[in-house]
């Protein structure tokens, strides 16, 4: 049974993101005979025990990267898996000690010690990564994003149900909401909807949540969920959403949900844009000078437009169906089987 490490990176300025796609490829390895253990200083600590306590851990102080090279000096496994911006090709290899190595990525702006590189952006190209990840084997694209087996699950469902009216609305603006941007979006979206009703899914530590338990208690329309484990249900039961333009893209998109993407960071930009020109989702940008009056807009548009919302919903659905992690999974153990870590046999096919 291969044991496989992953060291990821978590906070109140870098949101719960990365633990969170990193939980679900972990779900796809574990499902595979593997058994992932997490680095865990304290900010991904507090994640995985909202979302999955029962994963096995190896507690890290907080700290840079010679902080988690430290703690992961002693880790007794075959492999390891990174997602962590702060991380680069040095870190890589310090950690990995010659072990088969991947690395998620969104950036393409940094030497990287991987084996395998996974970046679900869709504008991402081979040519990207030629100079900073030679020899290592490229998972790019939506198709590879890594979702819980949920999403596909519900994916047919979701998508028999698209063609109708806005009766449910789903803001996701990420764990930690970074900023306060939940309540902005509130303002705006609270005067467009008459009596729908509108899902906020939250962390529990985000700053802004006593302040949204408050608008709730007075809003009927308003349902709090808070470290939530049905996101996908959620998505499914949603008419059309409103989201952060971070890896919960492909979540939304895997259920055909129609939705406004707000960018809320640089690394979100190019991803964001790609998804625009397929004509998968409206998006704006909160760095804008006109936010407010882009979101307004963007807003109107989508609960207004059935049409619109039938061609979000499909081109959406037809850039991620939602079985990336299995893949990333398949691809990763032959590379461990390869390097004699694991017997062959252990992998399986999608």
């Amino acid at each position: 049974m291969s044991r496989i490490l992953f060291v990821v990176d978590a906070g109140p300025l870098v949101g719960g993101g990365h633990v969170m796609r990193s939980l679900s490829l972990a779900q796809a390895l574990a499902a595979r005979g593997a058994t992932p253990i997490f680095l865990s200083p304290p900010p991904v600590a507090e994640i995985l025990q909202a979302f999955a306590p029962e994963t096995p851990r190896i507690s890290a102080p907080a700290g840079g990267p010679e902080t988690l090279i430290a703690a992961a000096a002693f880790a007794d496994v075959e492999a390891v898996v990174f997602d962590h911006y702060g991380l680069s090709r040095e870190a890589h290899e310090a950690i990995g000690k010659g072990r088969p190595r991947l690395v998620v990525d969104d950036l393409a702006d940094r030497p990287l010690g991987a084996d395998v590189v996974l970046d679900p952006g869709p504008q991402r190209t081979s040519a990207d990564y030629a100079q900073l990840a030679p020899g290592a084997r490229l998972l790019l694209g939506p198709q590879y994003a890594p979702l819980r087996p949920e999403f596909s699950a519900l994916r047919e469902a979701a998508m028999a149900r698209r063609d109708g009216p806005v009766r449910r609305i789903l803001i996701s603006m990420g764990l930690t909401d970074v900023g306060g941007i939940t309540g902005q979006v509130l303002q705006k979206l609270r005067s467009r909807l008459g009596m729908l009703a509108i899902d906020v899914v939250l962390g529990a530590a985000a700053p802004s949540r006593r302040g949204l338990e408050r608008l709730a208690a007075h809003d009927p329309r308003l349902e709090l969920h808070i470290d939530t484990p049905d996101m996908a249900v959620l998505a499914a039961e949603a008419d059309a959403a409103i989201g952060a333009a971070g890896s919960s893209t492909w979540e939304r998109c895997a259920l055909a949900l129609p939705s406004v993407l707000v960018v809320l960071a640089e690394n979100q930009r190019p991803g964001a844009a790609a998804v625009a020109e397929a004509g998968a989702a409206l998006v704006v940008d909160r760095e804008a000078a006109d936010f407010e009056a882009q979101l307004d807009r963007a807003i109107v548009r989508l609960l207004a437009d059935a049409g619109l919302r039938r061609r979000l919903s499909e081109a959406a659905a037809s850039m991620c169906d939602g079985l990336g992690a299995p893949r990333v999974a398949e691809a990763f153990l032959g590379i461990i089987a390869a390097r004699g870590s694991l017997p062959q046999s252990q992998t399986q096919q999608v």
